[in-house]
Parts: C-alpha cells; structure tokens; sequence
C-alpha cells in the first residue's frame, strides 16, 4: 500500500471514529476562512456565525488553529468596516450583518481570543443606533419565517442584547431594558421567534407562558422541530430549540427527554462531510450561506 493510500485510511478512520460535534468543528474550521480565500472579502455567515461557533468551540476546549480564525478576528476588529460586506442572502441587510458580526465579536471576547475591550465596546455602540423605539431589532424576512442567514427580528433581538450584555456597560441598560420589553410582550409567529424569545429570557415567567408550552408540544416524531407547527422537521429551527430548552430548564432535569431526542435527530442528519443540510425558506433550496449558517447553529446546539 502506498503512503498516500495509508494516509487516507488513517484520515478514514479519524473521521469515522470522531464525535459529531468534533466533525462539526473540523468542518467550521476548514469553512471559515475559505470565504475570504476565494472571495477576497468577509461574509456574514463564514465569519460571522460559523466564526461565532469556532470561538465557542474553543472556549469549549476543542483544539481550533489560530489559522481558521485570524482573518476573521482581524476583520471583526475593525466594527469601522463591516458595512462592507458581502455574500448572499444577508449582503442587503447590513443591519443583520452588523448584529452577526458584533455576536462574533463578543464570543472572541468571551473565548478570551481577543481582550480589546475599545473595539467591544465601538461594536455594542453601533447596535444602539439599530434599534427600533420598541426595544427590537427589526430584521425583514419577507413573511416567512427567519433563517440562518436572514434571522428574523426576535433572533436578531436576541443575537444584539447578548452583544450589549457582554459588553457590560452601564450605558447599554436603558437598550436592554428595551428589548427585554419587546421580548416579554410580542408574540411568537412561529417556532423560530418562541426559541428566541426563550433563549432571550429563559428565566421570565411572561415568557416561558407563552413559549415552553408551544415548543414542547410541536416535537416532531422524528425528534426535531420546523419552522411552524405539523411541518418537518429543520436542522437551523431544532438546533435554536435545544440551545432555548438548555437555557430554560439550567439546573433542572425536565427536558433532558426532548433535548436528546432533538440531539439524535440533528447527529442522524450530519453528512460526511460534518456538515447538515442547509435549512432554506421555503425548504429544500441549496444555499452555500445557509449551509454555512445552519452548520454553525447546529454546532453551538451540539457543544451545549
């Protein structure tokens, strides 16, 4: 047998007998920085959310290469430039890249990848002049539902006000009152916006009224949950829902149930790659964003 051929079986067997989320990871960390690598520019989903993931990852204790990550933590260092975005479908929306990229942003700074407090703050800063006078981040999905890349308005409220609150500033307050405000009193349209909300304020009494009770009874059979009610079942909506059921029931046992139901079925979608497939408005579109996008949710749900 030949080395190269050696070579191969080895990876083989490296790659079989790796857990899904160190796959997921591994996928990340070969995605990241290849935007930039071809494209010669910074994306909302590369080096936005999947870079976000990377960062947990390591904040986790998985081994990420300072190489995946060092164009994007150049680039999330510069709040100054990220009007200058590109990649689809989010490039129109540079209120969402701001807030994908501010996330990011403070993730490294939770990871203890960078310790520049000034850009945290430049970045929580920028947020402010986005929001809406009812404490929301609004963000146009065009009557569907959010998706990875396009979000929705409650999960971009959420995205911003953990932004503010790592920045931890007595200034950012009154903002995230605010949301606080909209988060309690608006109502869910779908699953998506009830995991957001519940993900926001896990602990609220208003909102786990409003949200437990619809997430707990729209399970799939198969373990996952989709966009609304009686659809199938998504990999970006499921992976929301764990992260939201993780932060409701912290110290209880109540949902283990669902949650490993949930975590099964999002295990049983990985491709060989380490990747899932892309979750798309309507579904079954093929989306490089939304792969990207819906691969880093997935791992964020996986390392929790």
């Amino acid at each position: 047998m030949t080395l190269a051929a050696v070579n191969q079986v080895v990876a083989l067997f490296f790659l079989a007998s790796a857990t899904p989320e160190q796959r997921g990871v591994d996928y990340l960390i070969q995605e990241v920085p290849r935007w930039q690598r071809e494209n010669h520019c910074f994306s909302c989903h590369n080096n936005g959310d999947a870079a976000r993931a990377l960062f947990a990852a390591r904040k986790a204790g998985y081994t990420v290469p300072d190489s995946a990550l060092a164009d994007t933590t150049g680039w999330l260092l510069q709040p100054e430039r990220w009007d200058e975005v590109h990649g689809s479908p989010a490039a129109s929306d540079k209120k969402l890249a701001r807030i994908q990229f501010a996330a990011a942003l403070a993730e490294a700074w939770r990871a203890g990848v960078t310790r520049d407090r000034r850009v945290l703050l430049q970045a929580a800063d920028s947020l402010l002049k986005l929001q809406e006078s009812d404490g929301a981040w609004l963000v146009d999905t065009g009557g569907l539902p959010g998706a990875p890349a396009t979000y929705g308005t409650a999960l971009a409220t959420y995205q911003a006000r953990r932004t503010l609150e790592t920045a931890g500033e007595s200034r950012f307050a009154a903002a995230i009152a605010g949301a606080n405000r909209w988060l309690t009193a608006a109502k869910p349209e779908n699953l998506l916006d009830a995991a957001a909300m519940l993900l926001a304020l896990p602990q609220s009494p208003e909102v786990r009224r409003k949200c437990l009770p619809m997430l707990l009874a729209s399970q799939t059979s198969d373990g996952g949950w989709g966009p609304q009610p009686h659809v199938p079942a998504e990999a970006f909506d499921t992976a929301v829902v764990v992260l939201a059921l993780r932060a409701a029931g912290e110290g209880a046992v109540g949902y283990a149930k669902p949650i490993g139901r949930a975590r099964a079925f999002l295990i049983g979608l990985q491709e060989k790659s380490g990747a899932w497939p892309e979750t798309t408005r309507p579904s079954g579109g093929q989306s490089y964003a939304e792969r990207i996008s819906t691969a880093a949710w997935v791992v964020l749900a996986l390392l929790e």
